[in-house]
């Protein structure tokens, strides 16, 4: 091994059982809260052929768990099974009464949520009492006690059933664990629901589940099977989006931004249908669709973003913008303001008559104490320390800014940038210990994520050879570096800050790096991706 990642192991404290886990090692699923029950359950309904539905949510997540469990139920023989997702627009997230009619409507008597349904008792009451039963599997906390209309609860969240680990697992997770139990009871053919890896890796890392051993697990196996899935409209999708090498960065950025974009700029039910056709054509179609919406979201996004630098913030800690933006993406344009400007922000579009917005944050300001802060000036709102949603009557705009402020102010927080910077995990003076053999050994680790971060690198005091520009509007930077020893290596950079941009040669600098892999004409090298850099003392 190369003596960087041999450095990088001690450091971490990874051992070779995490390198290479073992598929036998995955927790019982019968560890999980009424697992029993949902099996039971689901074995009756195959027996009655009663007609289920299968309701999830409109994120990446929401869209793999359902359709694992489709894809379940038909490894089981069991066809007659309709879907739902919610519409980000009309319902929010969770069961809706709409689910409700639906369900009534087409006769339904079992639904089976994936991702939600744990906060939804009323709605699950009101199946119950149409005659229609409800299994919930989902991965988020509850708010109370858990359904008590509901035939089963599979939720790693519920206090009385947490065990170490499977609390971490996303709703696909959950999903799987429900396959891996119908397998064991002979429901599903020996083996066949590793076939699903490849759904319930891309629902775990696009949800941005904390990598302990089961997830860790399950995405190193799953890194396997998505070069060889079976599923045509996975393989359509990454055809489409260009995707030549399976991994965490690719999954994260190539795959999961096109299956948000159908819930973001239009339906969820777009990206659902992918992942269900056998129509390689149909599958086709479908890519491309999601390609020109993602394409269109990125353009909408930048627009606003553009539109909002340019107004004034200097004065407020808390930027907070509202405009004529598409609904769904606010978020996104929050998460991209916070990059920008190293500022929580709030991000809000106006939609009959309500602003609709979302905040991001980082460091020391939670986003769910200042929402609470301003409850009184909420239609609705809530969420986690990072990230919330919120409803605001325009009227109330002006003091809501005013008021996020004051509470920001009030808490006396200083240095917050110091959250966003990145974190060495090794220095390293000689540029020749990065090679193809600390490349192939890195990939050892992936997938990375939460809890299994890409490495960063700090190479100091580093001699700027060259510099040059890169993009159509000249806003990507690559430059080679030299060390001590007269070792040189590659840099990039994409949409960089000014300060590197100008950078000239001669100059000397600090880089903390990411590793990349480069192939041209066959050749493999290793160039770093900058993720952050300053002159030398």
């Amino acid at each position: 091994m190369n003596k960087v990642f041999v450095q990088l192991l001690k450091k971490r404290g990874i051992s070779e059982n995490f390198l290479t886990p073992k598929y036998e090692d995955l927790i019982d699923p019968f560890l999980l809260s009424d697992m029993e029950k949902a099996v039971k359950r689901i074995i009756s309904a195959k027996k009655s052929g009663k007609k289920i539905l299968v309701y999830g949510d409109y994120d990446v997540d929401g869209i793999t768990s359902t359709a694992i469990v489709v894809k379940t139920l038909g490894l089981m023989g069991i066809f007659d099974v309709l879907t739902m997702l919610p519409d980000r627009f009309v319902d929010g997230y969770g069961m809706s009464e709409r689910l409700v009619e639906r369900a009534k409507k087409e006769g339904v008597k079992l639904v089976i949520t994936v991702d939600c349904g744990s906060n939804n008792a009323e709605i699950i009451d009101k199946l119950l009492q149409a005659g229609i039963q409800t299994i919930v599997t989902d991965h988020h906390e509850l708010n109370g006690e858990s359904p008590k209309g509901a035939v089963a609860v599979v939720n790693p969240k519920r206090a009385e059933f947490r065990k170490e680990g499977l609390e971490d697992l996303s709703g696909a997770g959950v999903a799987f664990m429900l396959a891996r139990a119908l397998a064991s009871r002979g429901e599903i053919a020996e083996g066949q629901e590793k076939w699903l890896l490849d759904l319930v890796t891309i629902g775990t890392i696009c949800d941005s589940m904390n990598l302990s051993l089961p997830n860790r697990i399950i995405c190193k196996f799953g890194m396997v099977v998505i070069p060889k899935t079976r599923n045509i409209g996975l393989l359509e999708l990454m055809r489409a989006a260009g995707t030549s090498r399976i991994s965490s960065e690719a999954i994260g950025f190539q795959i999961g931004p096109r299956l948000n974009a159908a819930g973001r700029m239009e339906t969820a039910e777009l990206a659902l249908e992918l992942f269900l056709t056998d129509s390689k054509p149909k599958a086709a179609a479908i890519s491309e669709e999601l390609n020109r919406l993602n394409m269109e979201r990125r353009k909408q996004q930048a627009e606003a973003v553009a539109e909002i630098s340019e107004m004034d913030f200097s004065k407020q800690p808390v930027i907070v913008a509202k405009g004529k933006w598409h609904e769904g993406i606010v978020g996104i344009i929050a998460g991209r303001l916070t990059e920008k400007y190293k500022k929580p922000s709030f991000v809000f579009s106006e939609t009959n008559g309500v602003l609709k917005g979302s905040g991001r944050s980082f460091g020391e300001f939670n986003l769910a104490e200042a929402l609470a802060n301003c409850r009184d000036l909420l239609e609705s709102g809530g969420g986690h320390a990072a990230a919330c949603g919120a409803k605001i009557l325009p009227e109330k705009y002006e003091e809501f800014v005013s008021q996020i402020n004051q509470y920001y102010g009030k808490l006396g927080l200083k240095n917050q940038e110091r959250f966003l910077e990145k974190k060495e995990d090794l220095e390293v003076n000689d540029l020749g210990d990065f090679n193809l053999e600390l490349l192939d050994d890195l990939h050892r680790m992936e997938p990375f994520g939460e809890g299994n971060p890409e490495p960063v690198f700090l190479l100091p005091d580093m001699f700027v050879l060259n510099v040059s520009k890169m993009g159509a509007e000249g806003q990507h930077v690559r430059m080679m570096v030299r060390d001590n020893n007269g070792n040189t290596i590659k840099l990039v950079a994409f949409n960089a800050p000014k300060t590197w941009l100008n950078l000239n040669a001669g100059a000397r600098v600090n880089v903390w790096m990411g590793i990349m892999e480069n192939e041209w004409q066959g050749t493999r090298s290793v160039e770093g991706r900058i993720l952050r850099l300053e002159y030398a003392a």
